[in-house]
């Protein structure tokens, strides 16, 4: 028996997981999506016949996935076909050199060693170690912790393993900690760039995100189909527990009476009344008042200042010819330090940027499946002005030939047409994410108290709670998975209580449960 309406609004992964999980549990849940298709982020260009991954590119965490699923009575597998990756990534730099990390910790160390020598292949394995030690030391009574806090993390790390207490480095910025492991300047550019995973920069994010390396070394896998059939996975199984998902539905406002979130008013007047609301926007959106005046102070906004990264993005069908790409390929800039001033100090588009190559139509070996031409996406970082600044074209094309002579300098040249390319600003980003600036993270993830300082999944209105990459655990697919089920927890937890303690009238004048 269905009960308890809820509307999630939006229907990225965090919300989609979310809308899972209660419409397992019997809730009565519609998804609300403002786009005209589900996803979020996880979005999808098509440029002819080819349809290219635009948003997230890297499967991890796949446990996250099979719970959620197999709590649904289903199993991930019949929903999604998974390969491994063998190779994580090719990473190339502008002297030439070339380096590749690998799922096997000793064919990586073997490859390091070969690349700078026997003390950074060793230091490489203290690495991995260390960033096991972390995880699994911050997994319990941080990741997976509903509300974390510091007094009550330092007590559980303490409590269990004194050792551990400083051995997950909240102190020490992951760039200067990578000095440690590594002599050579490009292994620590290699290994500094996970702290872009979250949107923020090596120089200024703790060593704590060390943790990433471990993530991507227990399974990095490739979706048959693009990334965006993760979104439809979600979809056609929630739909078939009871979910109903409406796009093209934009919410305006959502309502408060009494004290609680009673409902949401969509862009054309209609008027939806619910028992919760879970907002998988990123909070800015609500903090700005994006979502009504009503529900502005449910939860503390993100300055500008404190935005973590934005990004600008090629999506293109191209021919390829020079570097050998994997699906995966890092191409670096020469100067590190000042690609992070310019985006974080000076708020400029970085003049020598570093270069992500996702090459869609291959896997582990450096050969395209078929064709002459290829489905690729290019990305830079870039700082969190969209909402200041509009890319036009001028932008467009310095930026354009910053990036293309970055990858010329390493030995790719790419051979696109406008008419095949489709570019996306963080002026683009902003309008997809209102109130963000095109921030693609949240909160970056600078200094050892900005994890704290993420949304929880209850805000301070009751009825009211948020999901998604800007919320507690973080960015990214997995940690947006989990906040989906952070916030769908709590709620049926808050929606139980209420129902269990509702008051009742009793002889002698008195109310009690």
């Amino acid at each position: 028996m269905r009960s308890g309406r809820v509307i999630v609004i939006g229907a990225g992964i965090g919300g989609l997981a979310a809308a899972l999980d209660l419409s397992t549990h019997g809730l009565d849940v519609l998804v609300l999506e403002r786009a005209a298709a589900a996803g979020g982020k996880l979005r999808r260009i098509e440029i002819g016949n080819a349809a290219i991954d635009a948003g997230p590119t890297v499967f991890t965490m796949r446990k996250v996935f099979e719970d959620l699923f197999a709590d649904a009575g289903a199993n991930l597998a019949d929903h999604l076909t998974l390969h491994r990756a063998t190779t994580l990534a090719r990473h190339g730099w502008m002297d030439g050199t070339r380096l590749d990390l690998f799922a096997d910790i000793d064919r990586s160390a073997d490859a390091i060693g070969a690349f700078s020598g026997r003390r950074d292949a060793a230091g490489y394995r203290q690495f991995v170690a260390d960033a096991r030690r972390i995880y699994r030391t911050l997994e319990e009574p941080f990741i997976r912790n509903l509300k974390p806090s510091l007094p009550v993390l330092i007590g559980r790390i303490a409590a269990a393993t004194p050792g551990n207490l400083w051995s997950i480095q909240p102190y020490s910025s992951l760039w200067s900690k990578l000095g440690s492991y590594f002599r050579d300047p490009r292994l620590r550019q290699l290994f500094g760039r996970y702290s872009t995973y979250c949107g923020s920069s090596p120089f200024r994010s703790p060593a704590t995100l060390m943790l990433i390396a471990h993530v991507e070394q227990d399974g990095v896998w490739m979706v048959e189909g693009g990334m965006h059939e993760i979104a439809g996975a979600f979809v056609a199984l929630a739909t078939r527990k009871g979910c109903e998902i409406r796009t093209g539905a934009h919410v305006e406002a959502i309502l408060v009476e009494r004290g609680k979130a009673q409902g949401v008013r969509l862009a054309g007047g209609e008027v939806i009344h619910a028992d919760a609301i879970i907002s998988n926007g990123d909070v800015n959106a609500v903090a700005s008042g994006s979502l009504g005046l009503a529900v502005q102070r449910a939860v503390d906004g993100v300055p500008a200042r404190n935005r973590s990264l934005s990004a600008m993005t090629w999506a293109m069908v191209a021919k390829v010819s020079g570097f050998p790409l994997l699906r995966h390929t890092v191409l670096f800039s020469d100067d590190y330090a000042a690609e992070f001033d310019d985006i974080f100090r000076h708020q400029r588009m970085p003049r020598r940027p570093t270069v992500y190559v996702c090459a869609q139509d291959r896997g582990d070996d450096d050969r395209p499946e078929s064709g002459e031409t290829e489905r690729l996406l290019c990305i830079v970082n870039a700082p969190p002005i969209g909402d200041q600044k509009i890319f036009g074209d001028r932008e467009i094309e310095l930026c354009a030939a910053s990036t293309f002579e970055a990858l010329n300098r390493c030995g790719l040249q790419i051979d696109g047409r406008r008419e095949a390319t489709v570019v996306t600003t963080p002026s683009d980003f902003h309008k997809a994410y209102p109130a963000t600036g095109g921030a693609l993270y949240g909160r970056a993830s600078h200094g050892w108290q900005a994890s704290f300082q993420r949304a929880p999944a209850r805000s301070r209105i009751a009825g009211l709670y948020f999901a998604g990459g800007s919320t507690h655990p973080g960015s990214g697919l997995p940690m947006a998975a989990l906040s989906g089920r952070m916030a769908a927890q709590a709620l049926r937890a808050d929606l139980a209580l209420s129902r269990t303690f509702r008051p009742v009238a009793m002889p002698g004048g008195m109310s009690t449960a």
